[in-house]
């Protein structure tokens, strides 16, 4: 085999930088054509900016990249695609409005009119051959998250790419819907398809790619073949030191009922039910885990019960003590400064971390008295303990940041969520809402959390933690809520169902009844 046809890609001493930033500091990456090559590596060390470069959304500062062979210059997505080069990025640009095979089309020239038949057929045989499940005339608006990647993924097919880059593809799928796309993947490497797949998930490297590239603070460590390696050796590369990759769940007798929501119902932005007949529980020195696919409901419990969205049936009941004397209110409908006047703390810490938690433009300490200055007597405002306390958790969470002064909408995504969880935690909270506490954040951060999240069970605080890995509320959660499509699907013991079946209650709400509609968890 020649040159050209061994390897698809080969990015020689590649760098970028932006401002003072390095992003990519003389990387030398392979792709060898028909095989999938896993690209891992932290929050910020890289990945996603290499492969920029390989559609044409940046332009490298040195180095050179070859694709089949030839040196070439890559300047927009319009050379990329000439090339055969399609990136699936992690947020879809669909058109809401058309079908699945208009979108597919869109933007490929020809023919004024198009003939709907005739393309609905073609992408059916398309999506057919590499054993994708669509339906072409469905409309996006109508379709689940995996539909919408399906459409992404046959969008850069049907154009004729042979190298495909998919940026954290399974961020969004279920275990069953992670498992189909593996299996197309799988199909496209048999077509002689050249797969990039960028991801933090060391159990997916080793169950689809050939070989891993690891990328750390932007600098190219290496390539394995992922049949002699593990997990482990891939942590110690990605990271730089040995890491033990178990998540603890300390027994912890479990205390007063916290919460208790009864048959929640609120409806979302377009007048449609979010949460439809929502009931549970929450006790202290519990992490009650809350899994289903994205947009089931998750987002609007956690803002129902802070006081951020109206409800239009149910009660929430809170249950704790307020300076020693034993408290029950219902704070459904509050206002989330009057439940915390209840004496009744809860934390939350919201999906969208600067739109709804955090003030971009402020710095670390305003940050802090977000959440504090209310208590403040007087005109005057105190900082001193704001900022003690912003020091304190730089130290404490391992915050990347020039300084206490820096305006928070500077800091990475990672280290922006830690400013919020710590600011949260410091409040002593009784019951701790967290949704998708470490989405998109690195192995280290990410263990960093799980370890806050353990501490606070550990002190009787009721834990309510949204997560979209299952693998991690499975190890982490003492009960986990199954959630689908509004509802509640069952609520079970992690500890004594598989991960398929709990799948399985994300996408059909009766599947969860035989499993958690009876569960009794005993203390």
């Amino acid at each position: 085999m020649g040159e050209a046809a061994e390897y698809a890609v080969k990015m020689h001493h590649v760098t970028k930088t932006f401002g003072k930033v390095t992003a990519n500091k003389d990387v030398n990456l392979e792709l060898k054509t028909g095989e999938i090559l896993a690209l891992l590596g932290e929050n910020g060390s890289g990945k996603t900016t290499l492969m920029n470069m390989l559609s044409g959304i940046y332009f490298p500062d040195h180095g050179e990249i070859y694709v089949k062979g030839t040196e070439v210059t890559i300047r927009s997505p319009k050379d990329s695609f000439a090339l055969g080069i399609g990136m699936i990025h992690q947020h879809f640009k669909l058109v809401d409005v058309l079908t699945a095979a208009e979108n597919i089309v869109l933007g490929l020239g020809g023919k004024a009119t198009v003939n709907r038949r005739e393309i609905n057929q073609k992408v059916s045989a398309l999506a057919g051959k590499y054993g994708f499940e669509l339906d072409p005339s469905k409309k996006v608006y109508n379709m689940s998250v995996s539909e919408k990647q399906t459409v992404e993924i046959l969008k850069v097919l049907y154009k004729g790419a042979d190298i495909l880059i998919l940026d954290e593809p399974t961020a969004v799928l279920t275990p069953q819907e992670t498992d189909r796309l593996f299996t197309v993947l799988r199909n496209m490497k048999e077509d002689g398809k050249s797969i990039i797949i960028i991801t933090h998930k060391l159990n997916e490297v080793m169950a689809i790619s050939d070989r891993v590239a690891i990328l750390r603070k932007g600098e190219y460590i290496g390539v394995v073949s992922t049949a002699e390696t593990d997990q482990a050796q891939l942590t110690e590369m990605m990271v730089g030191r040995p890491i033990s990759l178990e998540i603890e769940r300390p027994a912890v007798q479990r205390g007063e009922k916290r919460l208790q929501v009864i048959d929640l119902t609120c409806l979302n932005g377009d007048g449609v039910k979010a949460l439809d007949n929502i009931s549970f529980e929450a006790y202290g020195g519990e992490i009650l885990g809350v899994a289903g696919i994205a947009g089931s409901g998750q987002k609007e419990l956690c803002e129902t019960i802070a006081g951020l969205h109206p409800s239009i049936g149910g009660s929430v009941l809170y249950s704790g003590e307020h300076e020693g004397v034993p408290v029950q209110e219902r704070i459904l409908g509050l206002k989330p400064d009057e439940i915390v006047k209840k004496g009744i703390s809860m934390a939350f810490v919201p999906e969208d971390r600067l739109g709804m938690g955090l003030v971009a433009g402020m710095d670390m300490t305003d940050n802090v008295m977000l959440r504090s200055y209310k208590s403040g007597k007087g005109l005057f405002v105190d900082r001193k303990a704001p900022k003690a306390l912003a020091e304190k958790l730089i130290g404490d969470l391992e915050i990347v940041t020039p300084g206490v002064e820096t305006p928070v909408g500077r800091l990475s995504g990672g280290n922006v969520q830690k400013v919020l969880l710590g600011r949260e935690i410091a409040c002593q909270p009784t019951v701790l809402i967290v949704a998708y506490p470490v989405r998109g954040l690195d192995i280290n951060s990410s263990y960093r959390i799980y370890d806050l999240l353990n501490e606070q069970k550990k002190k009787g605080v009721a834990v309510i933690f949204i997560g979209e890995d299952l693998d991690v509320l499975m190890q982490l959660s003492d009960r986990i809520m199954v959630m689908c499509g509004g509802k509640v699907s069952g609520i079970v013991d992690p500890r004594k169902v598989t991960k398929e079946e709990i799948g399985l209650m994300m996408i059909h709400a009766e599947h969860g009844e035989k499993l958690g509609k009876n569960e009794e968890v005993t203390a």
